[in-house]
């Protein structure tokens, strides 16, 4: 393989800035990130390169202190002498040089839309502005400047071409033999001519003795006479004058448009008795991390509240709420009541709401069927999660998530999600988002 192939090969490898989005969620390290900010670790890849040494060698072909004599022992420096030791400790142990690719929330939530083939729309709910759009709505009254004289003038049109008679088809009637205008008169109104009485004695004065017979009948007059259309008459003669109404007067208003902000508040619950040991918290904190990364990236105003429960339950920061660790016992329905207070903040018809809850699916004999079920069908949300984190397999007494699942999986916003290894930490993601876009 020439050099030309190994830059190629070096450029691929360099064009994979990062991982794969979901080993990244399974596998990577979530700590470096920040809730504004997710950094995804890149390899950085050095594409080879000649490089020379600017130490002084001395003359070509000789030492360094002359020409050494036969049997001289030749001194190797001690920097040269077997493998070198630096500041990055033995061989071998380094880590390989990497960077961060960084993308904010919005990017991060659409990536995972497209990695597990989500799309949550999120829902605006709080009205916290009305704009105004364009000037598209008419009102009757309003400044000068505003008046649509467009709408004015059609309106006018229409009356001219609604009342508009041919004053010559009218003026010829009245040659007819031996009629009067009011006979003249009934006989346009028959016609569908729209001329009043006072118009037609005024055309019959008008009219000489000579042309007073023209016609000897109306039904000559008919035979022998058309009307012109109105439509060619003001292409012939023009419009003189437009009928303008204070009536048909329209003024332009601003169209309001109202514009909802999205908020979203999550309720994270975390269990934090005995058997909840390390390896389970790590699980719940490989859901949890992305889920809010994705909620912060879909809302316009995303506010998270967390929530520790062993027997009782309390609200923690979220540096210390998947660390945390107690040895008392567990009652999940603890951790429902305080978020139920927590969510009395966040009106349900301004807010959209989540609580995730996750833990072993230990809990206290009695609890979930008589108190957090009942809770969970009390609180309106957007979507209740349980996520069970049993890495070695359910023991006998790890039941919640199970009887959650069977009073509640039908009802459309409640999804319950199992993680026994990293593998599965894709898959609840999906199980909890999936279930929150098919509501």
């Amino acid at each position: 393989m020439g050099l030309r192939e190994d830059l190629e090969r070096f450029r691929e490898i360099g064009e994979k800035r990062r991982p794969d989005l979901s080993e990244f969620i399974r596998e990577g390290d979530l700590s470096g990130s920040g809730r504004d900010a997710v950094r995804v670790p890149v390899k950085i890849v050095d594409l080879p390169e000649f490089a020379y040494d600017q130490r002084e060698q001395g003359g070509v072909g000789r030492g360094g202190d002359g020409q050494p004599q036969p049997g001289q022992p030749v001194d190797v420096p001690d920097d040269q002498d077997g493998d070198e030791e630096g500041e990055d400790g033995d061989p071998g142990e380094g880590e390989g040089d990497h960077g961060y690719y960084e993308m904010d929330p919005e990017e991060f939530a659409q990536e995972l839309d497209e990695e597990l083939g989500l799309d949550l729309e999120p829902k605006g709910k709080q009205v916290i502005e009305e704009t105004q759009g364009d000037f598209t709505e008419l009102a009757r009254a309003g400044p000068n400047s505003t008046l649509d004289f467009e709408q004015l003038f059609k309106k006018g049109l229409e009356r001219k071409l609604a009342t508009d008679f041919d004053e010559g088809y009218v003026r010829e009637a009245c040659k007819v033999a031996d009629a009067t205008p009011r006979d003249v008169f009934e006989f346009c109104r028959a016609e569908n001519v729209l001329v009043s009485l006072s118009d037609v004695e005024e055309m019959a004065a008008d009219v000489s003795p000579a042309e007073q017979a023209t016609y000897d009948s109306f039904e000559q007059f008919d035979a022998e006479v058309e009307r012109t259309p109105v439509q060619e008459r003001i292409r012939q003669d023009g419009l003189k004058q437009v009928p303008f109404r204070r009536e048909d007067e329209r003024y332009r208003h601003p169209e309001v448009v109202e514009e909802k902000q999205k908020n979203v508040v999550v309720v994270n619950i975390r269990d934090v008795s005995g058997s909840m040991r390390k390896r389970k918290r790590e699980l719940v904190e490989r859901v949890f991390t992305p889920l809010d990364w994705y909620l912060q990236g879909k809302y316009d105003n995303a506010e998270f509240r967390y929530v520790a429960h062993d027997a009782e339950a309390w609200e923690v920061e979220r540096a210390e709420f998947f660390g945390i660790r107690s040895g008392g016992g567990t009652r999940i329905s603890a951790a429902y009541e305080t978020a139920a207070e927590i969510l009395e903040q966040y009106p349900y018809s301004e807010w959209n709401r989540y609580v995730f809850a996750a833990g072993d699916s230990e809990n206290s004999s009695n609890d979930t069927t008589e108190n957090v079920i009942p809770m969970m069908e009390e609180i309106d949300a957007n979507l209740h999660a349980y996520v069970e984190t049993q890495p070695g397999g359910n023991t006998i007494n790890a039941t919640h998530a199970e009887e959650v699942e069977r009073a509640l999986g039908e009802t459309g916003n409640v999804a319950v999600a199992r993680v026994g290894d990293n593998k599965d930490v894709t898959d609840a993601i999906y199980e909890i988002l999936s279930t929150e876009d098919g509501e």
